[in-house]
């Protein structure tokens, strides 16, 4: 299998309604798979963390899980839903606030936005979209070989 960047954005959600969990399972499953492409963390201490933390799963449980069943997203949630129970409305707000709330730091914003061609003018400061465009850059890098 080709390596493959990870183009499911931190913003979007499945149908339990958990923002990044989506992206998250495709990192783990495609690094499982020894196909996520270099640069990409499996499983790193930001966006990552924050919502298994948010979610009370345990990191190596979790990825364990993932990496040994290589589940459908669907069956993803479902093991989440079984380990912790039904994921209340506040847990699911806290965490997704968390996620789309979080920005870069200054140098990390200004380097993703130029090495994209793009001027840096103080509108783009959230995480997720600097992410988008991030993931976007390297997969036009990679489509044009």
């Amino acid at each position: 299998m080709e390596k493959t960047i990870p183009l499911i954005s931190s913003g979007a959600t499945g149908p339990l309604g958990v923002v990044h969990l989506p992206r998250l399972w495709q990192k783990v499953v495609l690094s499982a798979k020894g196909a996520l492409a270099d640069g990409y963390d499996e499983c790193g201490p930001g966006f990552d963390q924050m919502v298994l933390d948010g979610l009370g799963l345990d990191r190596t449980e979790t990825l364990n899980y993932l990496k040994q069943n290589i589940p459908s997203y669907p069956e993803f949630e479902k093991w989440v839903v079984d380990k912790k129970g039904p994921i209340d409305q506040a847990t699911k707000e806290r965490v997704n606030q968390a996620v789309r709330g979080y920005n870069h730091k200054d140098e990390v914003r200004q380097s993703i936005l130029k090495e994209n061609g793009l001027h840096d003018d103080g509108t783009v400061l959230d995480a997720v979209t600097l992410n988008n465009i991030d993931d976007w850059g390297e997969f036009y890098k990679q489509l044009k070989g």
